[in-house]
Parts: structure tokens; C-alpha cells; sequence
């Protein structure tokens, strides 16, 4: 089968290679799948280049966001296990690929009315979104929130949920055309963070007070200024740091105005307590068939497409998510 490989760690465009690889086989506990669609994310680079919480056994297969249809079965399968022909969505590797055996039990019913496309632009975003406004913020109707990055995956699904809460809900991202994709989510204010003050910005459209909470997957520069505007009690989410420096707060800041500085580190808290990533996949799906949430998909692209559009993710040429469909 044809599958995005990489042997060494570094940039993607010089270590992936798209080859031709064995086909796999399911193992006890696993199924088969044809993967039909592949969610791409930051994450993905910072792993092939060696710099995410976990490296990467090589030789590797990227792609975390799975969808496909369950096709074979390997041994020792209980009752539990998805059937032939069963449409699952899985959390792992090897998504850049045709084919992958996963394990039987990290599969996720996707449910009827939702594609392939829409499940793998949802997992990974929406239940990062689901666990921060909900377990980290307890983010509450009525509130304020600032979404940094708001027109990436990661933002674009944050301002849904804020909004599906009943928050008011603040976006910043960097261009006009992002901005308007910003309130074409719901958003009830989005700014160009090239254009604007920040700090001041936020504050006169929140009257002086700031906002509730802060949800910034970008850290750096942005961090240093969004701090300054989190409420009295709010809370300061640290997604990640796409910006690709990883700042500090002074702790006397942090005391005087009563705030907290909370992270967010959804796949540690999954490998934590058993049984929470089906909660947090069944809490998005519940959203979506209400129709308050529907991700943003910028772009589909074939099994070819993947460096390209990894490199298009590492500078900022995307909004949203971008899917890869490796039958193509």
C-alpha cells in the first residue's frame, strides 16, 4: 500500500517519503481499516520533526485523526469490537497511509449524518475544546472568552463550543479574510492581531473588564499580551505554542489581578482516567446533531497532497482544518 514514511526525524519535506509499504496486518485486538479520511494538525509537524511530548518510533507513519471503515478483523476480538463495514474514527498513527490495524477498543462509532471528512476535523480539535471550556475554564453561560489563532482548527471548533455554552465569544487571527471567517462562526467580535491593539482592543469592547476566560493555543508574543487582559477570577488556558516560544508570567501579575493560568493537556488527561475520550466524543457529538457545532474544513486533498499541505499548516496558509484522503 502507498503511505507517508519517514525513517529519520527533521522537516517533513526531508523525511517523509511517500512509499510503498507492506500491507498491514491486524493483530489480537485490532481491526482493519481503510482509511478514508485523515486530519492533519500542528501537532503532526513538531512530531515528525522530533519536538512533541512523544517521539516517534521509526520507522513512522504520521496522521493521528482517523476515519475509516473497519474491513478485517484480527484474534481474540470481544463483543465490544466494531463489525465489518462499521465507520469508526480513531485516535493514533498511521493515518497517512491506505490501510492501518488499530486497536479494536480506541474505535469511535461515527455516527449516522456525519462524513468521514467532518469526523477526523473533529476529534482531536472538538475534544481539546469539549475538556478545556468544560473541565479547565467550567466556562458558564453568560461569560467572556477570547480565542486566539480563531481561524484554525483549534480556534475555529474553541469558538463554536464557547458559543454553544452561551459565552460571548471574541476571536483574533491574522489577515481580513480570516477575520471575516472568525464571525462567519458566530463570533461576536474578531480582530486582526497584525492591525490592532490587542489589550486595548479587548478592553473597550469588554468596557474595561477583560474577558472570562482566554483560550490561546499560541503562546509568545500573543501570551504575553493576552494575560494582561484576562478578568478579575478568570482563567488563562495554555493550549500549546504554536508561535514556537514557550513565554512566562510574572507571578505578581498573576496575584494582583486574582487570575489563574490553567493547562490544557487533553491526551494526558485521556491516559489518565479511563473511559474519557468516549465521554468527550459522545459530549461532540451530542453538539453536532444539535447543529451548534460543524467544523470548519479549509481543504481535501489526496494521499499526495500531505507534504504540501503539511508545509501550507507549519506557515499559517490554512484556515481551519485540512483533510487528507488517502483512497485518492
Amino acid at each position: 500500500m502507498r503511505a507517508w514514511q519517514m525513517t529519520e526525524i527533521g522537516d517533513p519535506s526531508d523525511v517523509l517519503e511517500l512509499a510503498t509499504v507492506p500491507d498491514p496486518e491486524p493483530g489480537p485486538g485490532e481491526v482493519l481499516l481503510n482509511v478514508e479520511s485523515c486530519g492533519l494538525k500542528f501537532p503532526d509537524i513538531l512530531q515528525i520533526q522530533g519536538k512533541y511530548q512523544v517521539r516517534p518510533t521509526l520507522p513512522f507513519i504520521p496522521g493521528g485523526e482517523i476515519a475509516g471503515t473497519v474491513v478485517a478483523h484480527g484474534s481474540d476480538l470481544d463483543e465490544s469490537a466494531p463489525a465489518i463495514g462499521d465507520r469508526v474514527l480513531v485516535m493514533g498513527d498511521g493515518g497517512l497511509a491506505e490501510q492501518v490495524a488499530v486497536a479494536a477498543r480506541q474505535c469511535l462509532p461515527i455516527p449516522d449524518g456525519m462524513g468521514f471528512d467532518q469526523a477526523a476535523a473533529m476529534l482531536v480539535n472538538y475534544g481539546t475544546g469539549v475538556f478545556a471550556l468544560r473541565n479547565r475554564a467550567r466556562l458558564q453561560a453568560g461569560e467572556s472568552v477570547l480565542v486566539t489563532a480563531a481561524a484554525g482548527g483549534v480556534g475555529s471548533a474553541a469558538v463554536q463550543l464557547a458559543k454553544a455554552i452561551g459565552a460571548t465569544v471574541y476571536g483574533l487571527a491574522g489577515g481580513a479574510e480570516k477575520v471575516e471567517m472568525v464571525r462567519s462562526l458566530g463570533a461576536d467580535g474578531a480582530f486582526d492581531y497584525r492591525e490592532v491593539d490587542i489589550v486595548d482592543t479587548i478592553r473597550d469592547v469588554t468596557d474595561g473588564a477583560g474577558v472570562d476566560v482566554v483560550y490561546d493555543a499560541v503562546g509568545g508574543d500573543i501570551f504575553d499580551q493576552v494575560r494582561r487582559i484576562v478578568a478579575w477570577d478568570g482563567r488563562l488556558l495554555v493550549i500549546g505554542f504554536t508561535s514556537g516560544r514557550i513565554p512566562e508570567a510574572p507571578a505578581n501579575h498573576i496575584l494582583l489581578k486574582n487570575y489563574s493560568i490553567v493547562g490544557v493537556h487533553w491526551g494526558a488527561h485521556l491516559a489518565r482516567r479511563a473511559g474519557a475520550l468516549r465521554e468527550d466524543w459522545d459530549s461532540v457529538v451530542e453538539l453536532f446533531g444539535t447543529g451548534k457545532v460543524d467544523p470548519l474544513i479549509s481543504d481535501v486533498r489526496p494521499l499526495s497532497g500531505a507534504l504540501d499541505a503539511l508545509d501550507d499548516i507549519g506557515n499559517r496558509r490554512t484556515v481551519g482544518k485540512v483533510i487528507i484522503r488517502p483512497g485518492e
